[in-house]
């Protein structure tokens, strides 16, 4: 939170008064769909993703997020509606979760979190942006590159059928490109 604002005493003793640690197994859920989801995670360590399961059973990746990132299903957490996504750790894991009302109190009593959220969200709505066009205008092959150069250590850490899940394609098709890729370097 010190790269977006600063915190004084107080504000630093609330937050940490809410803030819940909790390590998570590789494969754990800590969101399902028909459950509300009440909690927003920051990862400290380890990788999780986010994905729906279409009516025909296909596996979908939304996104993914390792250390310094959030995740949750939004929408859910947002609306405390029940969620519609699975959010799973990918690695065992570490995760700070903070509570839907926690948070509301929290931004209600000090600005300064009201303002870090908003940071955050900005953020992440940019990038959500700029998924959907590099979706909209880019080939498979330059989605990859792309993914790629920005989050090498993703590529690293997430099985292949993720990653292409998560660029619009099949894994066999992602193969293919990363095998052309190889071949032509």
């Amino acid at each position: 939170m010190s790269r977006f604002v600063d915190l004084d005493e107080e504000a630093r003793a609330a937050l940490n008064k809410i803030v819940k640690t909790r390590s998570i197994r590789r494969r754990q859920f800590i969101v399902q769909p028909g459950f509300t989801c009440t909690h927003q995670s920051h990862v400290v360590q380890g990788a999780l993703r986010v994905y729906f399961i279409s009516p025909e059973g296909t596996d979908h990746t939304i996104q993914f997020a390792i250390e310094d990132w959030w995740i949750s299903d939004f929408y859910s957490y947002v609306h405390q509606v029940p969620a519609s996504l699975y959010v799973e750790a990918l690695e065992n894991s570490t995760i700070q979760q903070i509570g839907f009302e926690d948070t509301e109190n929290l931004c209600r009593d000090f600005p300064v979190f009201e303002r870090f959220f908003r940071m955050v969200a900005q953020k992440a709505f940019a990038f959500s942006q700029r998924r959907v066009l590099s979706n909209l205008e880019k080939t498979a092959e330059e989605r990859y590159l792309e993914f790629s150069e920005l989050y090498p250590s993703i590529v690293q850490r997430v099985p292949q059928y993720m990653l292409a899940s998560y660029l619009g394609m099949t894994p066999e098709f992602l193969s293919k490109i990363r095998k052309n890729l190889a071949t032509n370097s």
